[in-house]
């Protein structure tokens, strides 16, 4: 039994899955996200493990394990997608048609049973031959659609993931801790990892010289993307869900929050407006009344100055619907909830900035008192709506001597 560095690096990794998945599943919030996460990590335990297995001739003395993993990638990509669902919406739970996503993998585990019903003598020998690059037909036949399903599902991760972006702008007025903008760049970069799998595989490109299969390091690879998925998951906080309808396609204004744009301006003719309203049962008048009342509670109350401030938040102190505010911001202003309270919190900044006293404060405490959470978005979201970085525009009021 000999052990190298990257198959130490695997049996490590292998028993730190075990605690994780532990972790996850005990985790209170969102239980569905995280048990799925759970149970991704557990198969990917179990497919290190016998990543080990192979590696340290272990096959030889317990011949019988052969082919416990071989059916797990084909679950991998089903159950990252799950999460990514799950984890964009705290109120979503597993459904029966969800069982659909693994029938490949009941498919696989039919065709194979031929092979698991083997000697320990033929089990070895067919290990020798699938080394040696002589792999029977059945592996070969299900070989390319192993590859297929885990591009597939990691493409249909990253869409479900930039749709939920859009959705968390019309919900939270700061998105860094909830827009799992981390699990779109890790199952971006697992999607990057399937297909240089799925190249080695078809051109037989052995990595770094090494006398095992490319395909372990590629694997490798995953299971670290995987982990570090994991970890992050433990640290998402719970994200909620409303009946909200979906984000405005319009861009968002950079219109002064003391005058928004009205209904009128934008050339929305009364049956265009009566027919939008017409699924959450707002209406014209109410329509203008509630607009009317979320400017003055944001020039008057100043809620936007809470980092925290979200969808129902401000729906209940304008004693209304997260659906029906929704509506209002986006058919009525042309703005998502993220633009919405962000503009006025840029403002805010913008106002303090032209007063003296603002010189012998940093702008990241001026940031900060404005209900910006972290100084990147207030960089992003500054430049975004004046076109200029928030140290350029303070130069720029300084030498100028403006005042609002």
């Amino acid at each position: 039994m000999t052990i190298d560095w990257i198959h130490l690096a695997t049996l490590v990794g292998a028993v730190q899955g075990f605690l994780l998945a532990g972790a996850l599943a005990a985790h209170r919030s969102n239980r569905t996200a995280n048990r799925l996460l759970a149970v991704l990590i557990a198969t990917f335990t179990v497919y290190l493990i016998q990543e080990v297995y192979y590696s340290a001739g272990l096959i030889r003395a317990y011949p019988h394990f052969f082919g416990i993993s071989y059916p797990l990638p084909w679950v991998f990509g089903p159950l990252v997608y799950l999460y990514a669902v799950a984890a964009s919406d705290g109120t979503r739970r597993l459904r029966a048609r969800d069982a659909l996503h693994f029938v490949p993998v009941i498919v696989v585990l039919i065709a194979a049973v031929p092979i698991y019903m083997m000697s320990g003598a033929d089990k070895v020998a067919l290990f020798d031959r699938l080394q040696s690059g002589d792999a029977p037909t059945l592996v070969r036949v299900l070989e390319p659609f192993k590859y297929m399903s885990g591009l597939s599902y990691s493409a249909a991760t990253v869409a479900n993931l930039r749709q939920h972006r859009r959705r968390v702008e019309n919900s939270y007025s700061n998105t860094e801790r909830v827009n799992l903008l981390w699990l779109l760049w890790l199952s971006g970069a697992a999607a990057c990892i399937w297909l240089l799998a799925s190249l080695i595989d078809a051109t037989n490109i052995t990595l770094w010289r090494m006398a095992r299969p490319s395909d372990a390091v590629v694997a490798l690879s995953i299971t670290l993307l995987v982990y570090a998925i994991g970890y992050l998951g433990l640290r998402q906080p719970e994200i909620f869900r409303y009946d909200g309808p979906p984000p405005a396609a319009a861009a968002a204004t950079t219109t002064p929050p003391e005058s928004p744009p009205q209904s009128a301006e934008r050339g929305d003719a009364p049956s265009e407006r009566n027919e939008r309203y017409e699924r959450s049962g707002l209406g014209d008048a109410e329509a203008g009344a509630l607009k009317a009342a979320l400017v003055a509670l944001m020039n008057k109350e100043q809620p936007y100055r809470d980092p925290d401030l979200t969808l129902p938040n401000l729906a209940e102190r304008l004693g209304t619907t997260p659906h029906k505010l929704s509506e209002v911001l986006n058919a009525e202003l042309s703005q998502t909830f993220y633009d919405f309270v962000n503009s006025y919190r840029v403002e805010e900044v913008r106002r303090r900035l032209a007063k003296a006293e603002a010189k012998q404060m940093n702008l990241l405490t001026l940031a900060m008192d404005a209900g910006f959470a972290s100084k990147s978005t207030f960089n992003q979201v500054f430049k975004k709506q004046t076109g200029q970085t928030p140290s350029t525009y303070r130069k720029a009021v300084a030498g100028r001597g403006l005042s609002f």
